[in-house]
This record gives structure tokens, C-alpha cells and sequence, in this order.
């Protein structure tokens, strides 16, 4: 889950970062109140979970109550890369002298956690990366130790940090990691990390993502959730504890396994190019011992997805067995009723296949084709996407 950035900025504070006081307003005159309680010039920042908003106008300074409540009258409704502004954060103003780059994230490739640190922060992090990876510090950072005062000097060193910033950097680093590992995060990135004039190290702006499999340990990160934005199809899934992720295609994909699910989004959308470019609508994998019920579940949220014109439902049984996923089939099919007006292209392979087979062949459900292999049941539902078109 992505944080606002009101929500890392309180976060930060919680576990003691140094931040600015930043206050939340949705109406124009709540940036005015917030604006005159802060006092002095203050930023009118858009909260949306997207980068770039400098560049489409999202962040403004406000010398005052009513060029704040101005500011926030422009932002509020904004359009920011696909994203409505529906609040904005009043921050207070800070005399910037130098802008720092520093985030932790999950590096799943090598298993680890990965450090990277900059002097020159405020920029586009993948721009500098581009342009200036030698800019960049990279550490590796070990799970089971964390960042620990050595190696945060690491972090520093590596970065390149003038000396007498070195330990007051070294020591937010090792507070930001504390946020990272006590909120069971997979980012937590600060840009710009700014030296003010007066020689304080503050995190101006802050991006933080948690691990949603960790929320049982965490009964307060639910009430960090934008449900209001959230994507209802998704919400439906969530809530019936499906992995669902909804894509912008028109062929609604069922799997048992991530890896056979990425795989069938591959096969669907090679298939695709031949069909007037359909692509995946979804990615839904109802995992490796799924009943009737879950694969009902499922295609209960994809079929009500209007962008959704057919569905491939790809299982190869191991733990899960065929029948059970015919049975969850035919079951949703009944349940939805006229309600299920997409064309579903099923194959089948593995645990109890003939029987699992013949259970759809004896429902003989005239939405239902069954085909034998991944290549020809991707053709089939992309064929049947486009002609719905």
C-alpha cells in the first residue's frame, strides 16, 4: 500500500525523522486556516501517489493565507497523470540550502534490502540514475542486520557527504531505516532529504509503501487506506482475499500460481496481436490449493468488470484439483445466472483433468469452451475479446 505524502510525513514523525509541521486541507478555506495557523510563506502541495507533480502544477508557495487559499482553489480537482487531487498539504516553508537523495527498498532480485543516497536530491531519481548513475550510491544492506550505525557511515561515505554533515545524516539515515523496518515497509524514500540554512537536516518530502502481508501486525495501517480511491473491482477482490490486479485489457485471466498467471498474461497478449491488439484485463491467481468457492469468487469480480469482453481461465491442477475448479466454474456460472454474458475459454491439465473435463462437458454452459492447450485457449479468448468488441 502507497502512502500519501501527509501519511509518510506523520509516520516520519512518529518515529522521530526531523519534518516540517504540514497540516491537510480538502477546501480551499481549510488551506487558508491552515496557511494562517502555520504563519509565515508555506507550500500548497497536491496529495496524489504519483510523481511529477511540480511539473503539472501541484506544488505552490504561498506567501500568505490567501495566496494558499488561491493555490489550493487551483489544485484541488487537478488531473495529475490519471490521478484527481482531492486534498493538498499545507507545509511550512523552509530555507533550502543543499537537496539530498535517500531511500530503502526491497531489492527481491538479490534477496536483500538495497540503500541509495545522493547528494544531488530533488531531481527525478531515474533521471539521475540515467544521466548520472556515478551520482548514486547503491549499498547492499543485510536483513538480518539492518542499518546500523557502521552502516550507515557506509551509506554516507558511499554518497560522498561533505564531513561535517556526516553524522547528522548518518543518524536520520538510521532513523529512517527504524520507520523501514518498525512498519514493515518495502520503501521508504525522502527527496529531497534537505540541509537547511541553519544547518538542520529535515525530510521535506516523503514516499513510503508497506507490506500489505504484513498488516496483521499492524491494526493501524488500515485506517491509512484510501478507500474512496481505490479501485472498486480491486476492493471487491481484497475483501474476498483474492490476488487480483486489474490491467487495461479485454481478456480476463484465471490462474492457479503466479507463475503460470504471468505467463498466461504473456501467452494472452502475444495471442493478442492477432486479434486487433487485445491484451490481459487482469491478473488474478486463486493460488496453488483454490476451491470452488474461490474460483467462483473469482470470476464473480471479472465478470463484472465492463471492460472485460472474455475470460481464459488457465489451471494446471497440483494441490488443486480439476473438479474443484469445473465445480467452481459451473457454481459461479449458476449463481450469476443472466448476469454472465462473457464467453469463457477454459483448459484444464493435471490433478483429475478427464474428470474435471467432463463436469463442464456434462454442464454443456453455452458461455463455456474448452480447449486443451495455453496457446490455443489464449487465441480462442482473444479471438472472442475482439469479436465482442
Amino acid at each position: 500500500m502507497d502512502l500519501y505524502e501527509y501519511q509518510a510525513r506523520d509516520m516520519f514523525e512518529k518515529h522521530g525523522v526531523p519534518v516540517l509541521p504540514g497540516i491537510v486541507a480538502e477546501t480551499p478555506a481549510e488551506a487558508r486556516a491552515a496557511a494562517a495557523q502555520l504563519g509565515g510563506i508555506v507550500v500548497v502541495k497536491a496529495q496524489v501517489k504519483v510523481g511529477g507533480r511540480g511539473k503539472a502544477g501541484g506544488v505552490k508557495v504561498a506567501k500568505n493565507p490567501d495566496e494558499a487559499e488561491a493555490h489550493a482553489a487551483a489544485i484541488l480537482g487537478m488531473d495529475i497523470k490519471g490521478h484527481t487531487v482531492h486534498r493538498v498539504m499545507i507545509a511550512a516553508g523552509a530555507a533550502i540550502a543543499e537537496e539530498f537523495y535517500f531511500s530503502v527498498l526491497l531489492d527481491r532480485a538479490e534477496r536483500r534490502y538495497l540503500a541509495m543516497c545522493s547528494v544531488e536530491g530533488g531531481m527525478e531519481i531515474e533521471q539521475l540514475a540515467v544521466e548520472r548513475p556515478d551520482a548514486l550510491a547503491r549499498v547492499a544492506v543485510d536483513p538480518l542486520v539492518g542499518i546500523d550505525e557502521a552502516k550507515a557511515y557506509e551509506i554516507v561515505d558511499a554518497a560522498r557527504f561533505p564531513a561535517d554533515l556526516r553524522d547528522q545524516v548518518a543518524g536520520v539515515i538510521q532513523t529512517l531505516w527504524t520507520v523501514y523496518k518498525e512498519e514493515d515497509a518495502t520503501l521508504v524514500e525522502v527527496n529531497p532529504l534537505v540541509r537547511t540554512e541553519d544547518g538542520s537536516i529535515i525530510a521535506l518530502d516523503g514516499k513510503v509503501t508497506l507490506d500489505e502481508n504484513a498488516e496483521f501486525r499492524h491494526a493501524d495501517h488500515a485506517a491509512l487506506e484510501d478507500k474512496a480511491a481505490a479501485n472498486p473491482l480491486e476492493a471487491k477482490a481484497k475483501h474476498m482475499n483474492l490476488n487480483y490486479v486489474k490491467l487495461d485489457g479485454s481478456v480476463g485471466i484465471i490462474g492457479n500460481g503466479a507463475g503460470l498467471v504471468m505467463s498466461t498474461l504473456d501467452v494472452v497478449a502475444y495471442a493478442g496481436e492477432q486479434f486487433g491488439g487485445q491484451k490481459p484485463a487482469n491478473f488474478l491467481d486463486i493460488g496453488g490449493g483454490a476451491s470452488a468457492e474461490v474460483m467462483a469468487n473469482g470470476l464473480d469480480v471479472i465478470l463484472h468488470d465492463p471492460q472485460v469482453k472474455s475470460v481464459f481461465v488457465n489451471v494446471f491442477g497440483g494441490i488443486t484439483s480439476c473438479v474443484a475448479v469445473a465445480d467452481g466454474i459451473v457454481g459461479a456460472l449458476q449463481a450469476l445466472g443472466d448476469k454472465a454474458t462473457k464467453p469463457l475459454v477454459v483448459r484444464l491439465d493435471g490433478n483429475a483433468v478427464e474428470e474435471g473435463r467432463a463436469i463442464l462437458a456434462h454442464a454443456d454452459h453455452p458461455l463455456v469452451t474448452i480447449v486443451d492447450t495455453m496457446d490455443g485457449a489464449a487465441a480462442k479468448a482473444a479471438e472472442l475479446a475482439a469479436a465482442a468488441s
